[in-house]
């Protein structure tokens, strides 16, 4: 079994689940679990200052083997988050290796019925002849982003073994709660020590993501008024009712169900209350800056219809940004764009560019200052039941780490 496999089916096992309704940071603490063997085996390689901060984040630097008179260039790190969302648990997750898939539907679990289909999810059909990686059914399988962890750390475990490979310093970290949009909120940029860096947190193995969407979350609490239902004519307002009104008003077609590519959305992520409140819980996202404004002003015009027909302090309204396009902050920079795709060239795949419905660490980073584009980790149908990932796009994955690496020490594309 390779190294990146055998470390990812490791790491799949202990459970880093984060949490959205926590203070604390990070907001679970069995996220450092995995922080510390993380900074065990860096130490057990040799890589150069391997710890755990207070707050969880794993750093560490595999040393520069670039003869002393070698000219400057840029120093490239590399990123992972540790954390598995909390919409399906990752408690006891149990890995499989299904050996030379063979096109057909996969038993996840034959108890629960719970079963894999090409039919639903036909990104499967591109593996057929290939090993996939995935869970019982009961769990999500963790490769969002264990299998950039891994990944990762492959790289470093080879790099290390093999001091004649000419590289520069090449910083690398791993965070926790990127799953809540809290990954980078004590990131410590200056300590990372890098000029420029990648996430490696995409989806399919030569992906390179440099889009993704703007976004904010919002929190809608409607004060109802509960009266007896026998004698409420004209007295009850049922914050249920309301808040059920309130999504009455957003555009249908702009549903996460009815939207792909650059198309953003409105999306109910939690509700919960009775008749005298219900609080609801959103996010918005959209690639266009334009259009993201556009959306957050539409929700305030639908709050502001609701208060003025059921009196103004019926609904009150929250809106928070949560991260911007990184698109404007790497696109100056395009040879982590270039480098990439010829990188993933080298190694036998064609690139892919994609926007990402969604985020990473990466977008906020590069507003920090440290412009991080994404690369795909060979997973698929992430933050469910059904995730897989296939064993040898993890180890293209590696190659492809490898050769950005190799090309960035010779100075290409710069």
């Amino acid at each position: 079994m390779s190294s990146v496999i055998e470390k990812f089916l490791r790491y799949v096992k202990v459970d880093t689940e984060s949490m959205s309704d926590q203070e604390a940071f990070p907001s679970t603490e069995k996220q450092k679990d995995l922080a510390r063997i993380l900074t065990g085996e860096l130490a057990a390689m040799g890589a150069e200052n391997p710890h755990m901060d207070p707050h969880g984040y794993v750093y560490a630097a595999i040393p520069s083997t670039m003869p002393e008179d070698a000219p400057d260039g840029p120093v490239v790190g590399f990123i992972a988050h540790m954390d598995t969302s909390e919409a399906v648990t990752g408690h006891n997750v149990q890995p499989r290796i299904i050996q030379n898939y063979d096109g057909q539907e996969i038993i996840l679990n034959q108890d629960l019925n719970i079963t894999l289909r090409p039919a639903e999810f036909p990104d499967l059909l591109s593996y057929q002849g290939q090993d996939l990686i995935v869970a019982d059914g009961t769990t999500l399988l963790g490769a969002d982003d264990k299998a950039g962890v891994a990944e990762i750390m492959a790289m470093a475990e080879y790099l290390l073994a093999h001091p004649e490979i000419p590289h520069r310093r090449i910083p690398i970290a791993f965070t926790p709660d990127e799953e809540v949009g809290r990954g980078v909120d004590f990131f410590d940029v200056k300590k990372f020590g890098a000029d420029f860096a990648y996430t490696v947190d995409g989806g399919a193995a030569g992906e390179i993501e440099y889009e993704n969407f703007n976004a904010a979350s919002v929190r809608a609490v409607i004060h109802g008024k509960s009266v007896h239902p026998g004698s409420s004519k004209a007295k009850m307002i049922n914050a249920i009712l309301v808040a059920s009104e309130l999504q009455s008003l957003l555009p249908v077609h702009e549903d996460p169900a009815c939207t792909e590519g650059y198309e953003g959305f409105y999306h109910p992520c939690t509700i919960q209350g009775n008749v005298e409140q219900v609080t609801v819980d959103y996010i918005i996202r959209d690639h266009d800056k334009e259009k993201f404004q556009q959306k957050k002003a539409f929700f305030q015009t639908a709050a502001a219809f609701i208060n003025a027909k059921y009196g103004e302090g019926c609904l009150t309204l929250s809106i928070r940004d949560s991260y911007y396009n990184m698109k404007e902050q790497v696109e100056p920079h395009r040879h982590l764009i270039e480098n990439a795709r010829a990188a993933i060239r080298a190694c036998g795949l064609e690139p892919v560019t994609m926007p990402v419905r969604g985020g990473t660490d990466g977008a906020r980073l590069s507003f920090m200052g440290l412009p991080c584009p994404n690369l795909g980790v060979g997973g698929h149908n992430f933050h469910g039941r059904y995730e897989f990932v296939c064993v040898q796009s993890m180890e293209k994955s590696v190659e492809i780490l490898l050769k950005i690496v190799e090309l960035y020490s010779r100075g290409e594309k710069l």
